[in-house]
């Protein structure tokens, strides 16, 4: 499915303009197009203030940071924790304020009221659940990598998934997180937490009684359940729909981890079709291929300030 034969050539930056006319360009393509397919990445998020240490880590992992040195929630996913119940307390807190909690700024927003009137459809690798918190349509999004609010076992048989949210919830009460006025959980004034939960909230699977992780593309065993084929079947569509037309790339925060989702096919996509345009927004990773160049624009920048000026 993510397959693209598109084989980079010379990279290029783009039409050589300023970042002003930049921004005036991808307005004027915006007002243009028949409809806008969004590729999502990493960056995105960033942007939009999920940031995996500083501030939000302190916060929620001092006590993890104490006992085993763990710097970031990125190395905490590896940790070899010393048990199960351990396990959980760490991951419910990554689960929880990485998913179940809104982006601190408004770049989701941003971006949604761009589009929102528009034909669009958005393929991300994020799996944070931040398009649908600030209201995008479900029906036009296409989580490719997993979701953190879904469980699957760790040796699935059938390819099915389980919503986590009831689950991590309670995690995060039997350690002694607070929910505030407007119902986000907090630290304790005291700053007392349980660095475990309860054996009984450890999550087995329903149909067989294995061990559940996460439903993320980390190994074969990755779950593509009947909610992710019925996303895939509605991107494919978006495209047959647009198939000629006047389609507007536009690429946010990918990075070069995984180009085979994104951004190759991006670009293989605005090579085939003469009147597609392809915009590419990222901090220190702005290029495109020299074949499409004259119909591109790449923007070095922090996406949240490139979306503040568009709007």
């Amino acid at each position: 499915m993510f397959y693209s034969s598109y084989i980079p050539g010379k990279l290029s930056n783009g039409l050589t303009v300023d970042q002003d006319r930049q921004v005036e360009i991808l307005k004027q393509q915006l007002d243009q197009c028949d409809g806008v397919l969004i590729g999502a990445g990493a960056g995105l998020s960033t942007s939009a203030g999920l940031t995996y240490s500083g501030e939000r880590f302190e916060k929620y992992f001092y006590d993890f940071a104490g006992k085993y040195g763990i710097t970031d929630m990125y190395s905490g996913g590896f940790y070899p924790f010393p048990d199960e119940k351990t396990y959980w307390a760490w991951w419910s807190r990554h689960i929880y304020i990485n998913r179940y909690v809104k982006a601190p700024s408004s770049v989701y927003d941003d971006l949604l009221s761009l589009v929102v009137d528009r034909d669009y459809f958005v393929l991300t690798t994020n799996v944070d659940h931040q398009f649908q918190m600030a209201g995008f349509d479900k029906k036009r999004l296409f989580y490719t990598q997993g979701d953190y609010g879904l469980f699957q076992s760790v040796a699935p048989v059938r390819q099915k998934t389980w919503d986590n949210r009831e689950t991590v919830m309670a995690m995060m009460e039997a350690q002694g997180f607070v929910r505030d006025e407007d119902g986000v959980f907090q630290p304790p004034e005291n700053g007392e937490l349980k660095m475990e939960v309860p054996e009984e909230l450890i999550p087995t699977c329903p149909d067989d009684g294995s061990r559940m992780t996460l439903n993320l593309r980390v190994d074969g065993t990755f779950v593509e359940d009947e909610g992710w084929h019925w996303a895939q079947s509605r991107y494919e569509a978006f495209n047959r729909r647009h198939k000629g037309d006047r389609i507007l790339y536009l690429e946010l925060g990918v990075g070069m981890n995984t180009p085979v989702i994104i951004k190759f096919p991006f670009w293989q996509y605005a090579a085939e079709n003469t009147k597609a345009f392809y915009v590419c927004i990222n901090k220190g990773e702005a290029y495109c291929p020299q074949a499409v160049a004259d119909r591109s624009v790449c923007i070095e920048g922090d996406i949240g300030e490139v979306l503040q000026n568009l709007n």
